[in-house]
């Protein structure tokens, strides 16, 4: 049988070319390939830089295909894919969430994005957060969706009691169908239902490739408590959250906002969980276009 979402893929990846991004492999280093989607010929023009980091579920264009299409008109969009999700690969060894930030930033350099603001969610916020921790000139701006700083030993134990499960590795790298709906379950507030053939298609489409190196991602993201310290950061930071994530909860929200010292607003969806930039993706667009409406008022940044 055809795979439906290998069947879907090429409709979505067609429908963004009409939105005006396009596929980009950009070299980094010899051995190390990130692919972007990046504004087309036609659309490039001076608009603000957006830069959206997926989390570690789905790849860039399936995790942000709806925020795509209601920004790449007003915004200069850009989606990578991290290394070993979609079609980034790397020969090195590196697995931390400060080698992908460093892969981000040399590759939107190469893209000629002098400054930008990123929007990551989950496992695209650690690298954010790194991303303006390491290269402040390029990151003016961030919006965090559920999402924290650094994956420390007490959010992990934390975390994974509330989703029960005993690692991150056996939530977010299932090896069976019934694996595929757990992972869903814990991520939507409400999950629509689903038939079984469509999650067997996301099992084989997105779980059976680079299994060895996404543990490996897993394992360099755990800080140990007394490593972890809070950098000084300079950008604007916006927090947009799904009221209803049982992975990193209110209380997780609120520890991050008094982390950051009142640098930070908290903005909520509600009826969302985890994955709100898909389970709700119209009330997500709506904040998120008045967040970077506040940042590039009257085409400039204040």
């Amino acid at each position: 049988m055809v795979n439906t979402l290998s069947l879907y893929k090429p409709l979505l990846q067609g429908l963004m070319k009409l939105a005006g991004v396009t596929p980009r492999a950009v070299e980094i280093e010899p051995g190390t390939v990130i692919h972007f989607w990046v504004p087309s010929a036609t659309t490039a023009t001076n608009k603000p830089a957006v830069v959206f980091l997926h989390g570690f579920g789905l790849d860039g264009i399936l995790t942000w295909q709806f925020q795509v299409l209601a920004l790449a008109k007003k915004y200069a969009v850009y989606v990578p894919d991290f290394l070993f999700f979609g079609d980034s690969i790397t020969d090195k060894t590196e697995r931390s969430p400060a080698f992908q930030a460093e892969c981000m930033a040399k590759g939107l350099r190469k893209l000629r994005v002098e400054k930008c603001t990123l929007v990551g969610l989950s496992y695209g916020g650690f690298v954010g957060f790194k991303m303006a921790e390491m290269f402040p000139n390029l990151v003016d701006s961030m919006v965090i969706t559920c999402s924290v700083m650094a994956l420390t030993e007490s959010i992990t134990c934390a975390g994974l009691q509330r989703i029960g499960f005993s690692s991150w590795a056996d939530y977010l790298i299932p090896e069976t169908v019934e694996g595929v709906k757990k992972l869903l379950e814990v991520a939507f507030y409400k999950l629509p239902w689903i038939p079984d053939f469509v999650y067997r298609d996301i099992l084989e489409a997105l779980y059976f490739d680079h299994k060895k190196e996404r543990h490996e991602l897993l394992e360099a993201l755990i800080v140990k408590d007394k490593d972890f310290t809070v950098p000084s950061f300079t950008q604007r930071i916006y927090l947009l959250w799904g009221v209803d994530d049982i992975i990193f909860d209110k209380e997780e929200v609120r520890n991050l906002k008094e982390l950051l010292e009142g640098k930070a607003t908290v903005h909520c969806i509600e009826r969302a969980g985890h994955l709100v930039e898909l389970e709700r993706p119209f009330a997500y667009n709506r904040q998120l276009k008045q967040i970077l409406a506040s940042l590039y008022e009257d085409g400039k940044e204040n």
